[in-house]
């Protein structure tokens, strides 16, 4: 599946903490800071941008997959 590109920060965070068990925890400047527990503590800063460019969100993908044990493709689905 291919790389969103017109996916914003605002969307991945909500999508992030309402599927995949994330929270907001708070934002410093332009970037949310996210958190989990599941299965073990992570943080992430997602870029509150209008549209991620394609190696942060890529980055941001490769994160989250690795840390929740998940495909790739499997985040891009509950993301679209």
């Amino acid at each position: 599946m291919k790389t969103p590109r017109d996916l914003s920060g605002e969307q991945l965070a909500k999508t992030l903490c309402s599927r995949w068990d994330y929270r907001r925890t708070h934002q410093v400047g332009s970037h949310i800071i996210l958190e989990t527990e599941t299965p073990g503590h992570q943080r992430l800063s997602i870029p509150n941008h209008t549209s991620l460019t394609v190696g942060t969100l890529g980055n941001i993908l490769r994160a989250v997959s690795a840390h929740k044990h998940v495909t790739r493709e499997a985040l891009l689905e509950s993301i679209l």
